[in-house]
């Protein structure tokens, strides 16, 4: 096996983790196609300036998820759609305290390399 091929099932390993930070995710694309899937989920509210080096108020919210596990559930990988018009890419995932969050995707990141897509959000309501 490559290392490449191992990087990608090191990497999906990872996202599964059920003792580690693994977090079940619902995915919905715009058709209303969608899969319940194990990845990261990050919705924080500071950050760090990197220009001072202090906190600054700044929610960032993203999902890391596996490219396979995607092709596997019949869905492409996430896209932003800006047009106000068009059904964007959702989200749906709990946060520690188990209040659901949903958010729509403004960006997608694959890494080909690795076999993961990392998401940005943003706040949704439907």
């Amino acid at each position: 096996m490559s290392l490449r091929v191992q990087a990608e099932a090191d990497a999906r390993a990872i996202l599964h983790d059920a003792n580690g930070f693994s977090w079940p995710i619902r995915i919905l694309d715009p058709d209303g196609q969608q899969a319940q899937l194990l990845g990261f989920a990050n919705d924080v509210a500071v950050s760090l300036d990197p220009e001072t080096g202090l906190a600054i108020t700044n929610r960032k919210a993203t999902i890391a998820i596996s490219i396979r596990d995607l092709i596997a559930a019949g869905l492409e990988i996430p896209k932003g759609i800006a047009d106000s018009e068009r059904e964007p890419w959702t989200v749906e995932f709990n946060d520690i305290n188990g209040r659901p969050t949903t958010a729509k995707v403004s960006e997608a990141m694959p890494d080909r390399s690795l076999g993961i897509v990392t998401c940005t959000l943003e706040a949704f309501k439907r």
